[in-house]
């Protein structure tokens, strides 16, 4: 009977179907979330691992990779790996794989949802049903705004960006986009200046990558720049929008409605934005659904067996 392969798991993937008995299965997982003592962990099972699996959640520092001296490759679940040391991994010359592509319609498809409750006051509107407001009140809820024909602007046009684009022009919106530089294949126009894509967009969805590069990219400028009746939705990662300033704004009006699938601190959400009926509020879901978790668990799996078949995993994050 051959010997299974050793690797170190950084944690539970409680969000994907069958990765943890996949695992468990095919592999000899030193599950690491299980030790009350991680560095001791690493120096008692390191030696000899070649392969780790982790995610953004659990992320993997430069401790972690210092602690494993014949350490390969970083195997992440998910596309983003701001929590991961990409430049600690690269001057060890470890490879670093990510799941790109396969969440890419889900996430964008959630953003639509967000812009849509945000605009027609969905949120809202559920809870006063709930409530039993309707009918015991004069009226009814306050109205919402159209999204057809409006202007969107898009804050970072990679993948998710671009599907969250193409999603516009069927409604007919006017899109412009602002990255780090311009675009030769997007259609779109794109804007230089953040502040000035926020002064002219109606809805300004944040699709950026996360990480030091991007931390509060959206500044208490670009908000009210957006102006009392725009609309931002971020479905990137919480710190790309100074939170404090975002409270602030909303509560003075300075920005018209919010709707996030992200925060600054996860999973704590501030108090003020809870209480604000201006918002739409949800769990980091972006990639929630059986296709997409299931399609991200083959790939990491994918990305780790074609590195011990091969030397070479098959989405390496280039950075």
């Amino acid at each position: 009977m051959t010997a299974k392969q050793r690797i170190i798991q950084v944690g539970s993937y409680a969000g994907s179907p069958t990765a943890n008995d996949r695992l468990a299965r095919d592999y000899d997982v030193v599950e690491l979330w299980k030790y009350p003592d991680r560095k001791a962990a690493l120096a008692e099972h390191g030696t000899g691992i070649t392969a780790l699996v982790t995610s953004a959640s659990f992320g993997c520092t430069a401790e972690m990779i210092e602690a494993l001296p014949d350490l390969k490759a970083i195997c992440s679940w998910g596309v983003g790996y701001e929590t991961l040391d990409i430049a600690a991994a690269q001057r060890r010359g470890i490879q670093v794989s990510n799941t790109p592509d396969v969440l890419t319609d889900c996430v964008a498809d959630l953003a639509w949802g967000l812009m849509i409750a945000a605009a027609r006051r969905i949120a809202y509107g559920d809870r006063f049903v709930r409530s039993g407001a309707w009918g015991q009140v004069h009226g009814s809820i306050p109205l919402g705004s159209r999204v057809s024909g409006k202007k969107l602007g898009i804050v970072g046009l990679g993948r998710i960006g671009q599907a969250i684009a193409k999603r516009g022009t069927g409604f007919d919106m006017d899109v412009r986009y602002h990255s780090r530089r311009p675009r030769d294949d997007a259609p779109y126009r794109y804007e230089a200046s953040l502040v000035d894509l926020a002064a002219w967009a109606d809805f300004l969805v944040v699709a950026t990558v996360g990480g030091p590069a991007t931390y509060h990219l959206i500044s208490r400028e670009v908000l009210e720049a957006l102006g009392p009746k725009g609309t931002i939705i971020n479905i990137a990662r919480g710190p790309v929008i100074d939170e404090a300033a975002l409270i602030q704004a909303l509560q003075a009006g300075k920005v018209g409605s919010a709707a996030l699938d992200v925060f600054e601190h996860e999973p704590k959400v501030p108090d003020e934005l809870k209480a604000n009926d201006n918002l739409v509020l949800l769990p980091h879901i972006g990639s929630a659904t059986y296709e997409t978790r299931s399609e991200m668990e083959n790939l990491m799996i994918a990305n780790l067996e074609s590195f011990l078949a091969t030397g070479k995993v098959i989405t390496p994050v280039t950075e």
